[in-house]
């Protein structure tokens, strides 16, 4: 295994952990912008106002994503072990 083989298993590696989190990340990003500026318009400086939703829609999109970002995660542990089965190649 040259250093070429680990630069694309570190590439994919970054690929994957993109596909796992950018979606939550984004939502809560979504539902958390949007909540301020709820805020913002109504003068109401509430912590729990924004802590709670943000919260219970990230718990429901991993809920809702949980069976994607498994199934991405297992290609990507097979191809790796495929991978090291074969000797790098």
């Amino acid at each position: 295994m040259g250093p070429n083989d680990v630069l694309e298993i570190v590439r994919e590696a970054i690929i994957v952990t993109l596909k796992l989190g950018a979606p939550v990340m984004l939502i809560g990003l979504s539902v958390g912008l949007s909540i301020s500026l709820v805020q913002a318009l109504t003068q109401i400086q509430e912590m729990t106002l924004a802590f709670i939703p943000k919260i219970l829609v990230i718990f429901l999109s991993l809920l809702l994503l949980g069976p994607y970002m498994l199934r991405t995660l297992t290609v990507f542990a097979k191809q790796l072990a495929a991978r090291i089965v074969s000797g790098g190649g």
